[in-house]
């Protein structure tokens, strides 16, 4: 290794030479020749059947820590692609992980690149596929899975609640493009703020549709928009949430996301009512949408135009066929109507005459048989009449006689208690100042009397007033006695 070493010009290995040097080297490592590799695909492209592309390696932090070239020949690249696409659903794009078989080729012209002979796909897939699979495995279980995808947006959503950040390029896109749509329409909408990368995207996106909810959805919003630009594969991982998806299946109102660039794939995607690519994609069809509904209406509306005015000139045509037609009509009419009064006229007679000679002999029947019916219930009834008539008298005759004796019994009542026939027995009524006394308290010395007895009144003074109680007297001056 020492003459390497000399800066001898004639020891120095040309740069073929030494490419040489490296091509032995690698031939002489077995694992160089065929190897199971995982990488991340990056500035894939295609060209005369071959792909090329190339392999890096990034750290927790996102920085690039491994970076190869990487070709898959055009012998082997359909045969990879189908293998890949069958398995996993999807094609081979820019940002997926992936597990390839191959080995190392040094080119003298091209340099070291890794040569791809086959794929395994189960490693792509990865706990995140089978992660998404397990998710909508378990909604289809709950029987939701289909909840909010099955539903219709027929009216034109104008009215709607946005899902994203606030600082992220794709809700500014969206509003953009939302904003300047083609057909000038005004859209409202409202950000419900919501974390969209990371460990805490999947509560923070549930807490936005429950505030969304809360403001009576149904009747406040046509249509729920999630939207988030792109980004590494590994921010998406948020969206793959059971209790996110579960919410997102059983929203009351249409949910439309746009998450991530079209490569980009989550479980939100396959249950959602409607799933564009982009946030810009979401803006554009709510405004081809809207431009449909739109165009509809005015395709409508000048239909209903031409329609009415087919109908009106139809109807002015036929409106100067009875005009014309009217004067005849009415002439017509008219003499219809006059023989069919002049035919009333005739019989009238002969049919009131009829009523009349009919009514008459009815009426003479009813007599009869009212005359007939009144004599005989008369000679039916006249016996009980009869007996009626002499209970009648009877009754009346006690009740005179039991009224007469109450009478005689209330008259001598009364006369009993008539104040003239108490006076009569030597009782005696005394008056002070016109109120009758029935107190000594009702009176003092010098106070003057009226007495009064059957047959007049004698007037006195109160002179001594005696409580026979208490045998105690009050001196009184009585007229009378002087």
């Amino acid at each position: 290794m020492e003459p390497f070493n000399r800066k001898d010009a004639s020891t120095a290995l040309t740069l073929s030479q030494f490419s040489r040097f490296v091509a032995a080297a690698m031939s002489r490592e077995p694992v160089l020749m065929g190897a199971w590799v995982t990488a991340e695909i990056s500035d894939m492209s295609s060209s005369g059947g071959h792909c090329y592309m190339t392999l890096i390696e990034k750290d927790a932090s996102g920085t690039t820590v491994a970076r190869m070239r990487a070709t898959i020949w055009a012998n082997r690249f359909s045969l990879i692609r189908r293998k890949f696409f069958e398995a996993t659903k999807r094609d081979l794009s820019n940002g997926m992980k992936v597990m390839f078989f191959g080995g190392t080729n040094y080119h003298s012209s091209y340099g070291l690149s890794f040569n791809i002979v086959d794929i395994d796909p189960s490693y792509t897939m990865g706990d995140l596929e089978r992660l998404r699979r397990e998710i909508l495995a378990a909604l289809q279980r709950e029987g939701v899975i289909d909840c909010n995808r099955n539903m219709k947006i027929t009216e034109p959503p104008l009215k709607i609640a946005v899902i994203s950040s606030e600082k992220a390029a794709g809700y500014g896109d969206f509003i953009n493009q939302l904003n300047n749509n083609p057909s000038g329409v005004e859209f409202h909408t409202l950000l419900f703020p919501a974390v969209m990368q990371g460990d805490k995207t999947a509560a923070s996106v549930i807490d936005a549709l429950d505030r969304i909810e809360q403001t009576d959805c149904i009747a406040h919003w046509d249509c729920v928009v999630i939207v988030r630009g792109g980004g590494a594969t590994t921010d998406m991982n948020g969206f793959d949430n059971l209790q996110l998806a579960r919410r997102v299946a059983t929203f009351p109102i249409p949910i439309i996301v746009g998450i991530g660039h079209e490569r980009d794939r989550c479980v939100l995607d396959e249950i959602a009512c409607v799933r564009c690519k982009t946030p810009t994609a979401v803006a554009a069809w709510l405004s081809d949408f809207v431009g449909m509904a739109w165009q509809r209406a005015c395709d409508l509306t000048s239909l209903i135009a031409s329609f009415a005015s087919e109908r009106l000139k139809g109807e002015h045509i036929r409106l100067q066929s009875i005009e014309t037609m009217i004067p005849a009509l009415a002439d017509s009419g008219i003499k219809n109507a006059r023989l069919r009064l002049q035919g009333i006229s005739a019989l009238l007679p002969v049919v009131a005459g009829e009523a009349t000679s009919k009514a008459r002999i009815r009426l003479e029947a009813l007599t009869t048989a009212l005359r007939i019916a009144s004599h005989s219930r008369i000679e039916k009834e006249y016996p009980m009449l009869q007996g009626m008539a002499s209970a009648l008298r009877m009754g009346a005759v006690s009740i005179l006689e039991k009224e007469k004796s109450r009478l005689d019994g209330l008259q001598r009542l009364t006369e009993a208690l008539n104040p003239i026939s108490t006076l009569k027995r030597g009782y005696s009524i005394t008056r002070a100042g016109g109120k009758a006394i029935t107190s000594l308290n009702d009176i003092k010395p010098g106070d003057a009397l009226e007495t009064q007895i059957a047959d007049g009144i004698i007037v006195s003074t109160a002179d001594k007033i005696l409580d026979i109680h208490t045998k105690s007297t009050s001196q009184s001056h009585n007229p009378a006695t002087e």
